[in-house]
Order: C-alpha cells, then structure tokens, then sequence
C-alpha cells in the first residue's frame, strides 16, 4: 500500500508542472500572445516535469505516456482561454448596463464554474494517468525529488 505522503509527492510534482502550465496560459491571455510567454511557459513547465522525473529512470513508453497526460492538460486550459475575450466582453456589457441582470449573471458565472470544472476534472485525470504510469519506487523517487527542492511554505 502506498503511504499518504508519496501519494501526495507524486501528485505535487505533476501539480507543480500543470501549475506552470496554467500559469503559461494565464500569461498568455493577459497579452503575451501565442508566441513567445506561452512557449516559454510550456518549455518551462516540462523542464520542472522532466527534472522531477530524472531520479525516477523512466522509460520512453512511461514518459510518452505522462507527456501525452500533461499535453491534455494543457490543451484543456487552453481550450478555455480561447473564449476568453468574449467572456470579458459579456462580463463588460453587463457591467456597464444601467442595471444588473441577477439571471444572466448567475447564468454567466455558472458556465466559467462549469469551464473550471472541466479543467479541474481533465487535470484530475492527468495526475491519476501520471500515478498509475509510475512503478510505486518511481512514485518515491519523484515524491523525493519534491520534498528535496519544494520543501513547502517558506516565511
């Protein structure tokens, strides 16, 4: 059975990388474009995964696998921020009308909390197929790695 605390490490170093991810793209939506901040993030974010993985001694097979799970990830972010201007505008209109309509509100606010949920749901399943790519010692090793250069809350 694993303990408690390498579930938790496997899944900080996922969660780090798709944290960098997000991060990437939220960049991207506040005016980096497509091009350089995004890329940058993205290569970032995989360079976190993959020195996180190193001690670990991987496969190709297993690293293919745990790509394909952080590419999905990333594509669901994405996929969201596609929208995004649109949205600010929605929120914009309502904003500026001389009253507020409570419906459409909570109808707009209900769909970003659905958009979220997918994301949240996508990078759930991405961290479960980076779990069960990973032999239990692998798990460790990464778990490891984490708790080496992620200590926890500093200050």
């Amino acid at each position: 059975m694993l303990s408690r605390r390498v579930i938790v490490g496997s899944v900080a170093v996922v969660v780090l990388g798709l944290a960098a991810g997000v991060a990437a793209v939220a960049a991207w939506a506040h005016g980096g474009g497509p091009g350089f901040r995004h890329g940058m993030m993205k290569r970032m974010a995989t360079a976190m995964i993959d020195e996180a993985l190193e001690p670990a001694q991987i496969t190709p097979e297993q690293r293919a696998k745990i790509y394909a799970a952080r590419d999905r990830a990333f594509a669901a972010v994405e996929a969201q921020h596609q929208t995004r201007p649109a949205h600010i505008g929605e929120a914009l209109a309502m904003f500026e009308a001389d009253t507020v309509d409570a419906g459409r509100l909570a109808a707009f606010r209900a769909q970003r909390e659905a958009e979220h949920r997918t994301i949240a749901d996508t990078i759930a399943q991405s961290l479960t197929e980076v779990h069960d790519v990973l032999t239990p010692v692998q798990r460790k090793a990464v778990a490891d790695w984490i708790r080496a250069h992620h200590p926890g809350p500093r200050g």
